[in-house]
């Protein structure tokens, strides 16, 4: 990311968080449907909201990177690339169109631009457009993706069970795809200790999943 993006996205993040601890009270939540990325979007397009801001960077960075790394970008870089993308997503908001493309495949379409235009910083040969990596996922139909996001809401809520060490392990594995050796110097505990609590948290986190689901579907 060069100089002014980057300060620019310092800029987006740090306020983000003042107008978010200010709007926001401990336990209450504003009336944003988070099930909703194209909603999301036109709250940032005609209000700059950066509570919805935060809520789509935190669903789509993670992906963005994922796929960066995927079509061979080295990680580091692969961030770089996912928040200039998101920081393009705030600027371009405006310009959305529901009526042409999901959010998501919107978002994948400037992800895939940022990356060719770093291939030509660089002055590498281009690659083909028509590359397999480079389609952006495809549309998710609303049933799935309301399935998808009451999932979400179960995980969620099973994490909140776990305790604060192995919330942590399970974040770093999961969550930023870290290998056990890296969460091992992150963390600065033994790797035995690491494989440990990922065993007992997932063992929780299934007990968690599944009870609940069941119990709903016999209702």
């Amino acid at each position: 990311m060069n100089e002014n993006a980057r300060a620019t996205w310092t800029q987006v993040d740090s306020r983000t968080k003042e107008m978010t601890a200010d709007a926001v009270p401990p336990g209450s939540h504003r009336a944003v449907p988070l099930d909703d990325d194209a909603v999301l979007l036109l709250a940032i397009a005609t209000r700059r909201d950066r509570q919805a801001f935060r809520v789509l960077f935190a669903r789509f960075a993670p992906r963005l990177k994922s796929w960066f790394m995927r079509a061979g970008t080295p990680s580091d870089r692969a961030e770089d690339l996912a928040q200039e993308t998101m920081l393009a997503v705030w600027r371009r908001s405006d310009s959305y169109d529901p009526a042409r493309a999901g959010v998501a495949t919107w978002i994948f379409t400037i992800a895939r631009n940022q990356r060719i235009d770093a291939l030509r910083r660089l002055a590498r040969p281009l690659p083909d457009s028509e590359d397999p990596s480079f389609a952006p996922p495809e549309p998710v139909a609303p049933d799935a993706a309301f399935g998808a996001f009451q999932d979400e809401q179960r995980i969620l809520a099973a994490l909140a069970q776990l305790s604060p060490e192995q919330a942590e392990v399970i974040r770093l594995a999961f969550y930023e795809d870290r290998p056990h050796a890296e969460i091992e110097r992150t963390l600065g505990i033994p790797l035995g200790t690491v494989k440990s609590r990922l065993r007992l948290a997932m063992v929780r986190l299934r007990a968690h999943l599944a009870e609940p689901q069941h119990e709903g579907r016999r209702a």
